[in-house]
């Protein structure tokens, strides 16, 4: 007879999507699910100290997941493949958020310079818990770093 060994959420969620090579997206958690033709999915499992003192995500939390996945859709329709910085941010709470909260957002209009970005960011329970709009501004991309935080330059990257 074999043992069911079950497996918590934080361990499912740890194979599901990709770490972004960001230092305080790692420190949350973040994982990245899809990026495409203007369009970006996040995900994240809630932790403790993800939460406020009503044990529901803090609204920074959500702030921040709204912003990324805005500019990872922002980013995803650049032709160019530009690194966005954010302009404008405003996001409207509906509900309180708990469990594994994903976020799906989508380029509404994008310029020579801007992109103009809308989210929804879902419980578990698929229930929009805030709706975002944000506006992103194309800069040229920097150059990454490796993991000893030397950095790495891209020669075909240059002269963009």
């Amino acid at each position: 007879m074999t043992k069911q060994v079950q497996i918590n959420p934080q361990t499912q969620l740890a194979n599901l999507g990709e770490e972004l090579n960001v230092p305080f997206l790692k420190l949350l958690g973040v994982r990245f699910l899809s990026a495409e033709m203007g369009k970006g999915e996040i995900l994240l499992a809630l932790k403790p100290e993800h939460t406020n003192t009503w044990a529901v995500a803090h609204g920074g939390v959500l702030l921040t997941l709204m912003d990324v996945a805005m500019a990872v859709a922002a980013r995803s329709g650049d032709p160019s493949d530009r690194s966005v910085v954010t302009i404008e941010l405003k996001n409207n709470f509906m509900q309180a958020a708990n469990g594994v909260l994903r976020v799906k957002a989508d380029t509404v209009r994008r310029t020579a310079t801007m992109a103009f970005c809308e989210a929804k960011l879902y419980n578990d329970q698929g229930e929009v818990c805030c709706m975002a709009t944000g506006t992103f501004q194309y800069i040229k991309r920097l150059p990454a770093r490796d993991s000893s935080g030397e950095r790495v330059v891209n020669e075909d990257l240059r002269s963009k």
